[in-house]
């Protein structure tokens, strides 16, 4: 690849018409982190800001054709995989990611459009956690999608958080940040088969904010087709996430949205940084 060609990182998603998450949040939080962003469509959404009304998945076919004829044309350096609509399509991208073994993949997976989609079946939690999570550098979820992922079927005891992780981990995925929002902060904790690596709280607003799950994973992906190790590019996510929050703005009568471009409307800096560099997220402990 020429030197002068940006990273390019292909990531898998949902398209949301708001711009607030999915392949769209990706695609932004891609350019504004240096690289050059490439998607594969796996549904589409009927929504605004306040509300998903409508989930359309499409073929699993149509996916992995559409996955291949891009890695076959382009140097991919990083795969980030958000919302998939069912099973079949999570077959179809983990059998597509398994010839490029090479490439870090970030896992960000997303089942909380509505309860009464597909999303939330059983069998697309099981589909991921047999398949992609076992194939992943590094997986981004909050307490309740790793619970899910660590027992799809739901039919035995629920695990301990920490019995989860540990199970996720032992299955192949190498890295696990786990996401949780509570009143005040949020607190995300990073772990691998060494243990806790880190762990960083910050402020919560008190705005409800789309798309935070799909703009730390797509900054995270950014950075590791920068060559930056998991643990670094954690940390360097999370400062740009925190800055991108710290400028939300609300476009409709919904959700805000995360100020991906923070860094292009600021008059203290004229040059896009990797990260943040003021009041950035707290490193409680390593």
């Amino acid at each position: 690849m020429p030197s002068d060609t940006p990273p390019i990182v292909l990531t898998f998603g949902l398209s949301d018409p708001t711009g607030g998450s999915g392949l769209q949040a990706d695609l932004m939080t891609l350019a504004s982190m240096g690289c050059h962003g490439v998607s594969v469509l796996t549904g589409y959404t009927v929504r605004d800001s306040a509300s998903c009304d409508e989930v359309t998945g499409l073929d699993p076919e149509v996916v992995a054709t559409q996955a291949r004829m891009l890695l076959e044309d382009m140097p991919i350096a990083a795969f980030k995989v958000g919302a998939c609509t069912r099973a079949e399509v999570v077959s179809a991208i983990a059998e597509v990611v398994a010839d490029y073994d090479d490439i870090p993949l970030i896992l960000a997976p997303d089942f909380t459009l509505d309860d009464e989609h597909v999303l939330s079946a059983d069998e697309l939690r099981e589909a991921i956690a047999d398949l992609l999570a076992p194939q992943t550098t590094l997986l981004v979820a909050d307490a309740t999608t790793l619970l899910a992922l660590a027992q799809p079927d739901g039919d035995a005891e629920a695990p301990s958080l920490d019995a989860a992780i540990s199970h996720l981990l032992s299955q192949g995925c190498e890295y696990i940040l786990s996401t949780e929002t509570g009143t005040h902060r949020h607190v995300n904790t990073l772990f691998s088969e060494d243990g806790q690596l880190r762990q960083d709280m910050w402020d919560r607003g008190s705005h409800r904010i789309m798309g935070l799950t799909d703009t730390l994973g797509s900054a995270i992906a950014a950075l590791l087709a920068n060559g930056q190790e998991p643990a670094e590019a954690v940390r360097e996510a999370q400062e740009y996430l925190y800055q991108a929050v710290r400028n939300a703005f609300r476009p409709g009568m919904g959700a805000y949205m995360p100020d991906r471009f923070f860094w292009a409307r600021s008059s203290d800096d004229e040059t896009p940084p990797a990260a943040g560099k003021d009041a950035t997220p707290g490193e409680a402990r390593h």
